[in-house]
């Protein structure tokens, strides 16, 4: 199997007439830049991360249908995971700032960020594009 730099010496030289050493090592440097700014800091991972989860999905997507608030015991219905499941997903969302937490004496509620409620509309909308 090829490695990565003997697959881009053959891309670059399909791409160009001559390809050299230099070339290859130029494209290699230019790569790794590249992954340092898309993926060094990236604040958006915590929340891609939290909605590849099923669960956490599927409670994220409810809470931006409801629109409202929801209790824990409301959310419960929407997945089918044991209520302690339930509370460690809703931890999460909060946790990647897809969810905010509001105590009420024994009762949580929670609600939809605008954070997930932008992500989950442009998923529509890119989804419904096609």
């Amino acid at each position: 199997m090829a490695t990565a730099p003997e697959r881009i010496r053959r891309l670059l030289a399909d791409q160009l007439a001559d390809c050299c050493d230099a070339d290859v090592e130029r494209r290699i440097d230019d790569l790794q830049d590249l992954a340092v700014d898309a993926f060094d800091d990236d604040p958006a991972r915590p929340a891609f991360a939290a909605l590849g989860n099923e669960t956490r999905y599927r409670l994220a997507r409810a809470l931006v249908a409801a629109e409202e608030e929801l209790c824990v015991c409301e959310l419960e219905l929407f997945v089918d995971v044991s209520e302690s499941a339930v509370s460690h997903a809703l931890s999460d969302l909060v946790a990647a700032d897809l969810a905010t937490r509001r105590k009420d004496g024994n009762w949580r509620y929670y609600a939809a960020t605008p954070l997930a409620e932008s992500l989950l509309e442009t998923a529509d909308r890119a989804v419904g594009d096609e």
